[in-house]
């Protein structure tokens, strides 16, 4: 993560932000990682219906040490971006990082059920929904997705690695009414062939939205690995890296959660615009970075 944030102007006064900012995610779950130890405030398994914290594939852990990873396996070498902040896990993923329609719609309805209880201000969805084949389907996602919007959740949701074709973004990330974020290979000199070139989705040209919203790095990113182990009480093979929009998302997500910690009377219209007017232009398509790279410097202090 240190690598990453040089690319994202994240300045070293943020460590100071005491954030106890609220964030669902919906994902395969979390491990017992020593760096979220005191993250995790709630977990709920629509796979196997366990009540313990666990995570059988990686995938959700590795997000939630982007987004807030207390770095302390580390030293605070691979910290995430809000340190403070406080997740909500759902599990809708299994052990394969497969999930259902119907799975991420029971997590999408209890995101709005605790949402008041618990402040949730994000949720944050690193599951690229490719084109469901089902219209009514994927117009119960999109209703549920902007049902929790209109309730004044930010939802950051992945554009998926269906990329690079035109109108390749995830299916749910074409609606106003989510942030989608695509990744973009850092340095971002080189827009030519590195793996987010490659596989990150992509909206339509000419489209009446600018989509994706954003772009963040997601190239081999370091997080927690949910194979960590102990020898002589020292974590081992703590850390592993991770590439795809997946890795992006929860870095924006943890950027709106630095900038509600300071601004909580923020709605989530005006965060999203704040994202937007403060990110920075690569020079690439449109329909491939957005409004560009998330600076998070200028998030917080425009």
């Amino acid at each position: 993560m240190d690598r990453v944030k040089q690319y994202i102007s994240y300045p070293i006064y943020i460590e100071k932000i005491k954030n106890d900012v609220a964030i669902a995610v919906l994902d395969s779950g979390v491990c017992r990682h020593p760096d979220l130890k005191k993250q995790v405030i709630c977990f709920k398994d629509f796979i196997h219906g366990r009540t313990t914290l666990y995570d059988d594939n990686g995938h959700g852990t590795h997000v939630c040490g982007i987004l807030a990873g207390s770095g302390r396996a580390s030293k605070g070498k691979y910290s995430g971006i809000a340190r403070n902040a406080k997740i909500l896990m759902g599990k809708v993923l299994d052990e394969h990082g497969d999930g259902s329609c119907e799975t991420m719609l029971r997590g999408l309805d209890w995101v709005y059920a605790v949402h008041k209880e618990y402040h949730i201000r994000i949720l944050n969805i690193s599951v690229g929904i490719g084109g469901l084949s089902d219209i009514v389907k994927e117009s119960a996602l999109q209703e549920r997705i902007e049902k929790l919007w209109d309730e004044g959740i930010i939802v950051v949701c992945a554009a998926g690695n269906k990329g690079p074709g035109n109108g390749s973004i995830s299916s749910v990330g074409g609606s106003n009414k989510v942030i989608t974020v695509g990744c973009v290979d850092v340095p971002t000199t080189d827009s030519s062939g590195g793996p987010c070139n490659r596989f990150s989705g992509r909206g339509v040209l000419g489209g009446k939205i600018r989509k994706p919203d954003v772009v963040a790095p997601g190239t081999e990113i370091v997080s927690c690995n949910h194979k960590f182990f102990r020898v002589d009480g020292k974590i081992r093979n703590g850390y592993t890296a991770k590439s795809g929009t997946s890795m992006a998302t929860p870095i924006v997500s943890g950027g709106l959660a630095l900038l509600l910690a300071e601004n909580d009377f923020l709605t989530n219209e005006e965060c999203k615009e704040k994202l937007l007017m403060t990110a920075n232009d690569l020079g690439l398509p449109w329909n491939q970075q957005g409004w560009g790279i998330i600076n998070i410097e200028k998030l917080i202090t425009s």
